[in-house]
């Protein structure tokens, strides 16, 4: 079959649709903005070939179509930096691809920062993958298992495997002091409102993760938290699991925990727990005012 005119533009206003999101998982993955074009533009040449074989109109859900081909390719690429092992995420120099959109660009520099890459360039390609699209894009183990050649099962452990290795890939030469010191401004803006003081304790890049959902971005989280500043009042200073963080308590119960994870002394990742059957399986160690000094 051969495509006409009036199908490749047809085609084009779908992919165009989509290209953003394509573009924020490609840049997740892969910490690079030009690579993330070239993982994307080799998404539309793959439909272009769809199309021309009379396979495109075969494909009921286009989004997770193009979501798996640009999980693959970046998977491809993440495998192949790893084989060259290539000094860092920025040492790829690819082809000139699609041209660039500087607005996007600056949108997605401010989204993906130095933080979260530092912590994702910890794990292996297909738990980069399995994290990236099912904890930050919500795609499901079912997809994420297809891409990487695995069973659900196997893809959900992948995942967790990698939110552990997240939570541990903190800088080893951080005071614990200077981070219950970080938790303890968190806590005071939070529980006064203070936008501006919120902000001075996250990373850009800070990204909380609880059963809602995922948010990512400093002004988002600030926002976020200082909203609820209600909660803030019965939170204390603990140990989740053995990671800094905060525990909610009401009637001396604790009724959510946020653990977190410190880059360059800022808080990158805040995991949220409020589901009773979670809560029971961790182990809270609440703090007092002098529980971690010498």
């Amino acid at each position: 079959m051969t495509t006409t005119t009036g199908d490749h533009d047809f085609l084009a206003e779908s992919f165009e649709a989509h290209r953003g999101r394509l573009r924020a998982v490609a840049h997740r993955m892969l910490g690079s903005g030009a690579e993330a074009d070239d993982a994307v533009q080799e998404a539309w040449l793959r439909l272009l070939r769809s199309a021309g074989r009379g396979e495109a109109a075969e494909i009921d859900n286009l989004a997770g179509w193009l979501t798996t081909v640009v999980g693959r390719v970046c998977l491809d690429m993440l495998r192949s930096r790893r084989s060259r092992a290539e000094e860092s995420l920025e040492s790829w120099t690819p082809v000139a691809s699609a041209a660039p959109d500087p607005a996007q660009d600056a949108l997605l520099a401010d989204s993906v920062g130095a933080a979260l890459l530092v912590v994702l360039d910890t794990l292996t390609p297909a738990e980069r993958l399995a994290f990236v699209l099912h904890d930050l894009f919500a795609v499901p183990y079912e997809e994420v298992a297809g891409i990487v050649d695995r069973t659900p099962e196997a893809a959900r452990q992948l995942a967790s495997r990698a939110r552990r290795r997240v939570r541990g890939a903190e800088e080893p030469d951080v005071d614990p002091h200077r981070r219950r010191r970080v938790v303890d401004a968190f806590l005071a803006a939070a529980r006064q409102g203070d936008f501006d003081g919120l902000l001075a304790v996250l990373d850009p890049d800070v990204m909380v993760r609880s059963g809602a959902g995922v948010t990512t971005g400093a002004s988002a989280v600030a926002r976020g938290a200082s909203a609820f500043a209600r909660l803030a009042v019965p939170a204390r200073p603990a140990l989740v699991d053995g990671a800094t963080g905060l525990a909610v308590v009401v009637d001396g119960r604790v009724e959510r925990t946020l653990a977190f994870t410190f880059v360059r002394d800022r808080i990158a990742v805040i995991d949220v727990t409020v589901d009773p059957a979670r809560l029971a399986r961790l182990e809270v160690t609440l703090l007092g005012p002098q529980d971690d000094r010498p």
